[in-house]
């Protein structure tokens, strides 16, 4: 029986997906078609895969489009061969929209052109049609159905790429016009803090050399100065996210700048510390401090997160001409709430965190042309993943 506004309980139960498909007509029927194509589709897969990205890289806005040019390309067509594959192999399931709705996310972080997708999908649509074409078979009707299917299956990842580059699109200016109030409003009252601040440290400073050998009114001076660092250390880091300082860009050996922070973040001696392959990487060309800024915050919470006897793994490995640092702990991970406004100010999974160490390294590693990300670790944890550029562009 019809609900309000012409939906029916079928319809308000469906998840996206489930519509996307009824709207395409998608059924059984496409889904065999779409296996039937697909052993022979694949041994074309490399050669279609090479004309997508030529086509990309003879077309200067798509080429540039592309994080890393031309030195990324060969990752990118073994990405696409495994798109084609679960494109025709299926299963078609709500994993398959998951796994389709990343690729959405992706283009918003590279700012990738939403043309270029439909120009993307048009080469495709005609590679597997001509596939389709020269199937030979004794069901009359075969190639019919799979170009149907081909051209469905494709008009539903459009549909879903689109759906997920607009959702985040949206999120994105959302976050902007926030950060910008926050910026207004941090920097106001950072500024106001400073002042009383200062005027407290002089002060405790003089009663300091005044205040003789009594040994409980020194314990209460030393406490105040703790506790006085940890304010000033919070206005820093709130002014720190609003602060738009040209990089100050110097040969940075990363192996060097862990090993500085390591020190100065001792670990508990039942901790389990492993670091590999971080010597072996080559130096950058990077601000020096806030690189030690972003690898200081990551260590820190990994320890945080570990506990007294929990393990922190760092990695890292060349990817082109980028870098790649993983920080990873055996903590309890993020949970789902928290993991979407996990890189946004304030936000924290630290009991007494301000939460604004992550903010602040997806700023400074933004700013050096590179990327940071969050995985889940294989057997429970988090991983952070830091992507920078070895040579920094002259802005």
């Amino acid at each position: 029986m019809p609900l309000f506004h012409g939906y029916d309980s079928r319809r308000i139960l469906e998840t996206l997906f489930q519509e996307l498909r009824r709207y395409v007509d998608w059924g059984p029927a496409d889904e065999r078609a779409l296996s039937g194509l697909h052993p022979h589709a694949a041994p074309h897969f490399w050669r279609i895969a090479e004309a997508f990205y030529d086509r990309i890289l003879a077309h200067e806005g798509a080429r540039e489009a592309l994080v890393g040019g031309e030195s990324r390309v060969g990752q990118l067509k073994v990405s696409l061969v495994a798109w084609m594959e679960r494109l025709l192999a299926g299963p078609w399931d709500e994993e398959y929209f998951q796994l389709r709705c990343r690729i959405g996310r992706i283009h918003v972080r590279i700012a990738l052109p939403q043309h270029y997708m439909f120009g993307a999908m048009n080469l495709l649509r005609r590679e597997l049609g001509t596939v389709a074409d020269g199937v030979v078979s004794s069901e009359e009707g075969s190639v019919h159905r799979a170009r149907v299917a081909v051209d469905k299956i494709l008009d539903l990842e459009l549909a879903i790429m689109l759906h997920t580059y607009r959702e985040d699109l949206i999120a994105q200016q959302k976050q902007h016009e926030r950060l910008a109030t926050f910026g207004q409003l941090v920097g106001s009252i950072g500024h106001e803090l400073r002042n009383p601040l200062g005027v407290i440290e002089s002060s405790l400073y003089i009663l300091d050399s005044r205040i003789g050998t009594d040994e409980r009114a020194k314990k209460h001076v030393t406490r105040i100065g703790e506790q006085l660092r940890v304010a000033n250390g919070t206005v820093t880091a709130l002014l720190d996210m609003i602060r738009d300082r040209p990089l100050q860009r110097e040969k940075v050996v990363l192996a060097d700048t862990l090993d500085s922070v390591l020190q100065s973040l001792p670990s508990p001696p039942e901790l389990r510390l492993v670091v590999e392959a971080v010597t072996d990487l080559p130096a950058i060309n990077a601000d020096a401090f806030q690189i030690r800024q972003v690898l200081a915050n990551l260590v820190e919470n990994a320890l945080y997160a570990a506990g007294a006897t929990g393990e922190v793994k760092i990695t890292a490995r060349v990817v082109g001409e980028f870098v790649e640092l993983a920080v990873e702990d055996s903590g309890p991970g993020v949970d789902t709430q928290t993991l979407r406004r996990l890189f946004e100010p304030l936000v924290s999974t630290k009991a007494k965190g301000i939460g604004l160490g992550l903010a602040l390294v997806r700023r400074i590693v933004t700013g050096h042309g590179g990327t940071v990300r969050y995985e889940t670790r294989t057997g429970g944890g988090a991983r952070f993943v830091v992507v920078l550029p070895i040579t920094v562009p002259i802005a």
